[in-house]
């Protein structure tokens, strides 16, 4: 699973926008056809996206596009928006205000379909799904189980907030449990969680702040809206040298315990066992060093 430590949202409706996401040092940008962009503007955003696009180099950054939510009782714009940009071939899509296992089969089921008429391998359009609901918290593990094109799970704490009638706060306590909540749930499914924005684009401190905290809780990577927040994000989810150093120390130990035959790892006196070990390879992996793992 490639790395994704920002996560940043562009709006689809503005060309100006894309072409300067694609010169950007990102792991992942998200061509938004959803909050991003107003009612009026959907039609113009998917024809935008889908025009301007397939033209540009985003070379190792991911490309995303965020449709709008298939609910029951409209599908119209969700299929609107995967009909325009399926053809750009994009390397995943978010589907956000996911409530229930439907809402991912729904999508995974046309993008297989895509997927056969433009000859692409099976399962290389991935999908991400962004909680941002009280039902959607709830219902959490069983989206998680939904689909095997799943990567990664995504807390949206503004509409949560605004969904359970809660106050946003500089502190986030209103959000603890289900922000949590979903960490918890998508390392038990094996999948990826992406923290909240931080919606004050400016307060580069601020941010540098929750994002060492979502780091240290165990988030793999955070949502961002403007370019500046970017390397400021990617900083905080990139391992230090000295973490580096003590997990290329634990996975050598392992390594050289392997060829002897030996099922006890020792290292600076310390007992290491198959948990830490990963937690190792988790660490290189964050760090982009895959070929170490």
């Amino acid at each position: 699973m490639r790395r994704r430590r920002a996560l940043l949202y562009v709006p689809g409706d503005q060309e100006r926008k894309i072409r300067k996401a694609a010169g950007l040092d990102v792991d992942s940008v998200c061509l938004d056809l959803e909050d991003g962009v107003r009612l009026e503007q959907k039609a113009v955003a998917r024809a935008t996206v889908a025009r301007v696009a397939p033209d540009l180099d985003f070379g190792t950054t991911e490309l995303l596009v965020r449709i709008n939510p298939p609910t029951r009782e409209n599908t119209a714009l969700a299929e609107s928006d995967l009909t325009a940009v399926l053809p750009i071939r994009p390397a995943g899509i978010v589907v956000p205000k996911v409530e229930a296992p439907w809402q991912l089969h729904w999508v995974a089921y046309r993008v297989q379909q895509a997927e056969e008429t433009l000859d692409l391998p099976p399962g290389s359009i991935r999908l991400l799904a962004i909680l941002e609901t009280a039902r959607g918290v709830e219902n959490r593990s069983a989206i998680a189980q939904a689909t095997p094109r799943l990567d990664a799970l995504i807390f949206g704490a503004e509409d949560f907030t605004a969904d359970i009638g809660a106050q946003r706060s500089p502190s986030n306590t209103e959000v603890l449990f289900a922000r949590q909540a979903v960490l918890l749930t998508a390392k038990a499914y094996g999948l990826q969680a992406l923290d909240i924005v931080y919606i004050r684009y400016r307060d580069l401190e601020g941010l540098a702040r929750e994002a060492r905290e979502a780091a240290a809780w165990g988030f793999d990577g955070k949502q961002v809206i403007h370019p500046a927040q970017v390397p400021v994000v990617q900083e905080a989810f990139t391992p230090s040298p000295d973490e580096v150093a003590a997990a290329r120390r634990v996975l050598e130990a392992y390594r050289r315990a392997r060829q002897r035959g030996e099922g006890v790892i020792g290292l600076d006196g310390r007992m290491i066992d198959r948990p830490m070990v990963e937690a190792a390879r988790r660490v290189l992996h964050r760090a982009g060093l895959e070929d170490e793992i």
